[in-house]
Order: structure tokens, then sequence, then C-alpha cells
């Protein structure tokens, strides 16, 4: 192994930590050194299939693996700018950040100034940007092959059931979690703005449908963009029985574009080169594990880590582009608490709900100093 390898330890061993994990060991230059979840059993599990030590205490963890320089922070959302901090201020580590990042903006603005006084760096995840769908539309918007942005619209038709919330006490709060709209539609709000263009108002309703949880899990909402267009989003996880539906569609003036599939990987519609739809689609089924809902993406997300911290390379996700994509997610709810008024995207306010402090609840997912 070369003594320049960079070392990475998950803390948090839920569902998408084996996707991490597969891609940090099949990544150049990157190995995995360590995991940790409060849950012996989950780490073990990760560390019998990869070959890592395990860990239910990652002070401990880093304590005894000083070379580690990278924390994939796994943890559940309202427990990642804690625990990002702690990472950052206490031990001098990049962070990797999954979805939604943190809850609240002010939390991304903490986490960077703690970051420049430390010389370390702040991953956000955004594996869908990645997507040769995605890429492709991308390109057409940028060249004009679509010509001037008329409607984009989001449509999200997903299934999850009470037995969904009921796996952990942190799914369905707004403290922790976040609805349809912070959990699941995340990346769709992220693509709103990175393929159409910053959104300059939001006009939401949420309602929760099909489940007894205090967050939304149905969104419908029109939004106005700073270039004239205009969008609609549909966002719910009261389908019933199944998943069946999420796309994210482009009318131009000269074509249309569709992406869809289980995580906006298949170019579905592309009327200035039907061929294109073919070559840029891509079956995320026989990823190993649950990979079919993450895709590809991650395994270049690690590529880029690998360059930033390599040889600088700024990394694609910058900071103005996180936030942009955090203070969007806030007006949707912001606008749904003001009762459905527009609400500008840029305003300083923030959600009263998402992401408000549970002490209680955080308890449950710290992890007590030894001693």
């Amino acid at each position: 192994m070369r003594s320049n390898t960079i070392k990475v330890a998950l803390i948090g061993c839920g569902r998408i930590a084996g996707h991490h994990a597969r891609n940090v060991v099949a990544a150049e230059g990157v190995s995995l050194a360590a995991v940790c979840d409060l849950v012996a059993d989950k780490a073990e599990a990760y560390s019998k299939d990869f070959g890592c030590p395990a860990y239910t205490d990652y002070r401990r963890m880093l304590t005894e693996h000083p070379d580690i320089g990278v924390v994939a922070v796994i943890t559940p959302s309202g427990m990642h700018f804690e625990h990002a901090a702690e990472m950052i201020e206490r031990w001098g580590k990049h962070v990797i950040l999954e979805k939604p990042t943190v809850m609240r903006p002010e939390q991304l603005t903490a986490l960077w100034q703690l970051a420049d006084a430390k010389g370390v760096s702040v991953f956000p995840v955004f594996q869908n940007r990645h997507n040769k769908a995605v890429r492709r539309v991308r390109q057409a918007l940028e060249a004009g092959e679509l010509g001037a942005i008329r409607i984009v619209g989001v449509r999200v038709r997903w299934c999850r059931p009470q037995r969904y919330y009921d796996l952990a006490p942190w799914r369905g709060t707004f403290s922790h979690d976040g609805g349809c709209l912070t959990n699941q539609g995340i990346h769709h709000v992220d693509l709103l703005r990175y393929l159409g263009g910053e959104v300059e108002t939001v006009s939401a309703t949420m309602r929760t449908l099909g489940a007894d949880i205090e967050v939304e899990d149905t969104v419908v909402a029109t939004l106005t963009y700073a270039s004239g267009a205009v969008g609609v989003l549909e966002v719910t996880t009261a389908a019933r029985p199944d998943d069946f539906e999420a796309s994210i569609s482009f009318v131009g003036e000269k074509g249309l574009a569709q992406i869809g599939g289980i995580a906006v990987n298949e170019l579905q519609v592309f009327t200035p080169d039907a061929s294109a739809c073919a070559a840029n689609c891509e079956d995320f089924k026989g990823i190993q594990g649950q990979g079919a809902v993450y895709g590809y993406g991650h395994a270049a997300m690690y590529d880029d880590i690998a360059a930033s911290l390599r040889h600088g390379t700024p990394y694609p996700v910058s900071r103005d582009d996180c936030m942009a994509t955090l203070k969007l997610l806030h007006a949707f709810y912001r606008s749904d608490e003001a009762g459905g008024a527009a609400v500008r995207v840029d305003a300083p306010e923030q959600s009263v709900r998402l992401g408000r402090p549970d002490p209680v609840l955080s308890d449950l997912y710290r992890t007590p100093e030894a001693g």
C-alpha cells in the first residue's frame, strides 16, 4: 500500500454505509481504515465484509488510528452538524457529509469556519450529478441545445409505509430527518437549480397523508426562476403500494429533456437527439446491496475527493453551490409555514421546523465521553 494512501473511516453503519465502503475500497489510492456504529452488530457486519476494525466509540477509533484523514459522517441527518464539527475541531479531519449535508444553513456556515481554522475540507454528497443522464442534460442546457428553459417539472411518487418510519426514532422528525422533500426529494431539489439555474421564489403546500409522522410525506409547489422560467414540483412518499416515478423534465424553446429511472439514471426523452437516450441510460439494478438506489456517483465522488486532497483540484460542489441547495430546501418549508405564500429563496429567514433542536433525541445518537 502506498504511503500516501488516503485513509477513510465511516461513522454510522446504516444502509448507505455499505455503498460508501464498497466505493472507498474500489477507489485508487484510498482505503477503508475503520467503521463505527453505536450498534456493535452493524459495525461488525461491515468489519467482516471489508476486513477493517469495528468500533462503537469513534473517539477510540480516531485515537487508535491517527492516520485516518477523512471521516464519512453517515449518521442521522440531524446529527451531521454535531458529528462533523467534532471531527473537524477536535480531531482535525476532513469530513464527507451525506445528504442533506446539514439541516440548517447556519450550521453549514459554522462548519466552513471550523474547517478554515483547521485547514481541512468539507465534502457534500450529491452523487446524482455524476449520472450520465444528468451530465448529458447539463451539457445540452449549457450548449443551448434545448434553447431557453420554459418549464421545469419534478415528479417523485414513492412509497414509504409506516413500518419504514418505525425503523428508528429519528425517522419522520423535523429535528433529525425532515420529510419526503428533505430525505427522498433532496436530490431533485438540488437538480432543480444545478440543471435549471437559480430559483427565485417558491410557493409550497405540504401535507401528511400516508403515515403517522410529524413531517410531510407529500408536497406540491410552484417556483419561478431568475431566468423567467417557471417550475412545478410534486414529491410524495404516500404512493401505494410501490415506488412509481422519480423524474425531472425541462421544456425548452427548442425541445424537451426528461430524466427518470430509479435514481435519475435514465434519459427517457431528449428531442434534440433521440439516440442520446440509450447512450445516457445506466442500469443500477445490478449494483451490490442497496446500490440500485444510490447509483455509481459515489465512485466518482471518491475520485473527486482524492484529487482534491492530493492535487488541490477544486471539489465539484462548491460552498456557494451547497448553500444554495440548502436555502432552496428551506424555502419550500418557509412557504408552507407561511400558508403557501410565495417566498424568496435568497431571503435570510429559515424554516422554523426543519432542523429544530431536540436534545432528547440527539442523546440517542451521541457517543458518551469515556471516563
